[in-house]
């Protein structure tokens, strides 16, 4: 049976809602989803705020180069990505080096609890750090915001402060902090709504931990 930190796991997840903001806006990569049309331009949502951009302007360095109604082309940092209306937020502004990368240093934020903004297969979601927790560990919600088909999970059961719950366990194509992936990822899909992902041990096991300060640092294992 999967577990979940529980000692500290409802502490965490109530400082979690307060930490959302930082962590876009702390992000390297822009997050960027387009959520629909003003007038002639397109209604972006930018690291959690909605601007309204024009062909060919710039906002927060995220550029739209094309729009046509039901997808808009943006480009950030020399990459050019293709956005779906209504579709789910993705990481733009790589500069293509991203998964090549072998550490991750994380400063410690509000409460202790150590936060990233990162991508699941792709998909822009915060992070938070749960050593206690065997797997990653999401929401249901987030789970259907990043498309994950229930038909590719197999039923689990997990351990929390209220006793034991059904779960679906699935594997994530890629997981990504920083510059940093790790591939074919477990993780556990909670029935409850969740405000952040849990970064459990299925992705850290992956790495070399230590502390520096106020800093969390790992170091991706050969």
């Amino acid at each position: 049976m999967n577990r979940i930190s529980t000692s500290s796991s409802r502490r965490r997840l109530a400082a979690a809602g307060a930490l959302l903001c930082a962590l876009v806006a702390a992000a390297q990569a822009q997050s960027v989803a387009f959520s629909g049309m003003l007038g002639d331009k397109a209604l972006l949502i930018i690291n959690g705020q909605a601007r309204g951009v024009a062909v060919g302007a710039t906002v927060e360095g995220v550029k739209l180069v094309r729009l046509d109604g039901t997808q808009a082309q943006v480009e950030a940092g020399g990459k050019t990505q293709t956005l779906r209306l209504g579709g789910t937020a993705v990481l733009a502004g790589d500069t293509g080096g991203r998964g090549k990368g072998t550490r991750i240093v994380l400063p410690v934020g509000s409460g202790g609890h150590y936060t990233a903004m990162g991508a699941i297969n792709g998909h822009s979601v915060p992070f938070l750090v749960d050593t206690g927790a065997t797997t990653i560990a999401m929401g249901a919600d987030v789970a259907n915001r990043l498309g994950l088909d229930p038909a590719d999970s197999t039923q689990s059961a997990a351990m929390t402060a209220n006793g034991a719950v059904a779960t679906r366990t699935i594997t994530l194509r890629q997981v990504t902090i920083g510059d940093v992936t790790v591939y074919n990822v477990e993780a556990m899909v909670m029935p409850q709504a969740m405000p952040v992902v849990l970064l459990g041990n299925s992705f850290l096991s992956h790495f070399q931990m230590h502390s520096d300060n106020d800093t969390l640092v790992l170091d991706k294992k050969n």
